[in-house]
């Protein structure tokens, strides 16, 4: 048969050559192969394989007797605990899309965020007791609501909701038959953007998408047998960069804890081997500014993943002295977390520390699964000369980026125009092929790897009487990378104090979006009235040196 490809002919998909990718099928293997390796340290508490493969199932014939069907969204509000980590199994493990929620976001937020998402179920600590109360009277759609009573909480808050996690389960079959996604493109997770540009943006993720950012993790971090990881990204931020379902994979050890500190980090390397951290660059600053009386000793090397601001050479150095390898990534809640890393090559170890920081400093290449990354011009998409001095968007697209933002056509559209998702980060390419960001656009402030919208923190400064115009900009900062900054021109014959500024602000935006800094100036304009942050900016940098970068 002329023009008939013979590879179509009888070579169909089927139950026996294929299998959609999802993440559940990790802990399966991990139950399975590994069954008494210790899965999740919380505290006291300690779990295997085996038994962690049991309570997610558990979960999931739970949440499916109550009614969550495919397609149905499960909300948690927690911290990085046990409960946490199997809801990214256990949930889509019945067909329902977690949505784990920012803990530090603010009563209205979130109950946009479960109103948005139809929220089926909530899951709450219950530190956050008085918290989900407000929310719950805020809400449209009321979901079914459960604690997590965890014995390491030493602020617990009233028990909201029918029983607590423990008894919830308790009514879960450990052998529940758990669904496998009917297509790998279904939902896995929704997370939600920071709110950059009015009301948080619902980021869908697919089973593909989280399968195959697992696997890249592990590649491109080049991690060992049965790593010990301790994430210092909460796993609402990004499912801690699909670090959960890796962990699974190499049926590794999943440390956690409820708060990051020096000593958090300390105790886990040295009581539990943890050989993998990931984090904010905050994280850094914790480790190289511990108190004496917070470090231990150990005698292995620990491997750091940091992203958002590049770590200054000093810092690098300081890291390298105490025993930690650094690798830097990059990469957005649109494309599960890092999808860019900037691979080490071993003929640059000869290099001076300065020069070493310089290469470490810059963005990278894309991730394993990632398919596709380029710098280019933002109207007309044509790379930019590879010159590291030739300023564009930064462009990708594969496997990595998300299936788009729910219920929200128009800005998927506009992510995804031309075929590539646009970043909205500004970076050059150099010679080698490796990126690195220059600035960002829309003026995102990235503060202890939280995303700032400087145009919402101006937002609530403008409602303010006193104030006539306000610039919100980025001030790098040693601890938390960057933090905002605003300045403030008043209204003629007004008057009011930094104080009091401060506490207007803290009044109307989560803690974490104040800005650190407030100053009262004339603000520069072009000819137009249009502010001119650049002057802002530079003014910020002349005053730290080059040592921190914008």
């Amino acid at each position: 048969m002329t023009g008939t490809n013979p590879y179509e002919l009888h070579l169909d998909r089927n139950a026996a050559n294929y299998v959609p990718l999802t993440p559940l099928s990790m802990i399966k293997r991990a139950a399975h192969v590994f069954p008494d390796r210790t899965s999740v340290v919380h505290g006291a508490r300690r779990f295997t394989w085996k038994e962690t493969y049991a309570r997610s199932r558990q979960l999931a014939s739970v949440l499916e007797r109550l009614g969550v069907q495919t397609g149905d969204t499960v909300s948690i509000l927690a911290h990085n605990t046990p409960e946490m980590y199997e809801a990214h199994f256990g949930v889509p493990m019945c067909g329902g899309v977690l949505n784990a929620i920012n803990t530090r976001l603010d009563a209205d937020n979130i109950a946009f965020i479960l109103d948005h998402g139809e929220c089926k179920i909530l899951i709450a600590d219950r530190e956050f007791g008085e918290l989900v109360t407000h929310i719950l009277g805020k809400v449209a759609y009321k979901p079914k609501v459960f604690f997590i009573d965890d014995p390491e909480c030493d602020n617990p808050g009233p028990a909201i909701g029918e029983k607590d996690y423990e008894a919830l389960i308790a009514d879960g079959d450990p052998d529940y038959a758990w669904k496998m996604p009917d297509n790998e493109w279904d939902a896995i997770a929704l997370n939600y953007t920071s709110g950059t540009t009015g009301n948080p943006k619902g980021v869908v993720y697919h089973h593909r998408g989280a399968y195959l950012t697992a696997v890249s993790n592990a590649l491109d971090w080049n991690m060992d047998k049965h790593p010990v990881l301790l994430s210092n990204v909460p796993m609402f931020h990004c499912n801690a960069w699909c670090f959960p379902w890796t962990v699974a994979m190499k049926a590794g050890t999943f440390v956690c804890q409820r708060r990051v500190s020096a000593k958090v980090i300390y105790d886990a390397i040295a009581d539990h081997k943890v050989a993998y951290i990931n984090g904010a660059p905050i994280v850094l600053g914790l480790i190289l500014n511990a108190r004496e009386d917070e470090k231990r000793e150990f005698n292995h090397i620990v491997n750091v993943m940091t992203a958002a601001a590049p770590p200054p050479a000093s810092v690098l150095a300081g890291m390298e002295r105490e025993g930690f390898r650094v690798t830097h990534v990059y990469g957005l809640t649109e494309t599960y977390g890092p999808s860019v890393v900037c691979a080490w090559k071993d003929e640059w170890d000869v290099n001076d520390m300065d020069e070493r920081a310089r290469l470490k400093s810059r963005q990278g290449v894309a991730y394993t699964a990632q398919e596709d990354l380029m710098v280019a011009d933002a109207e007309t998409m044509q790379p930019v000369p590879w010159d590291g001095q030739t300023l564009g968007e930064v462009f990708c697209r594969g496997n990595q980026v998300m299936k788009g933002y729910l219920k929200n056509p128009r800005a998927s559209d506009e992510a995804f125009a031309g075929g590539w998702f646009h970043t909205g980060d500004l970076g050059v390419m150099h010679p080698d092929g490796y990126i690195q960001l220059k600035d960002r656009s829309k003026d995102i402030i990235i503060s202890g790897g939280e995303n700032i919208s400087s145009i919402e923190v101006e937002g609530v400064l403008h409602k303010h009487p006193a104030v006539a115009l306000a610039a919100v900009v980025a001030k790098p900062d040693e601890k938390w990378g960057e933090t905002p900054c605003a300045f403030i021109e008043l209204k003629p014959g007004s008057s009011v104090t930094i104080e009091d500024m401060k506490a207007f602000c803290r009044d109307n935006l989560a803690h974490f979006k104040c800005p650190r800094d407030i100053r009262f100036i004339e603000l520069p304009k072009t000819s137009t009235g249009k502010i001119q942050k650049f002057i802002l900016r530079k003014q910020l940098q002349d005053e730290v040196g080059d040592s921190i970068p914008l």
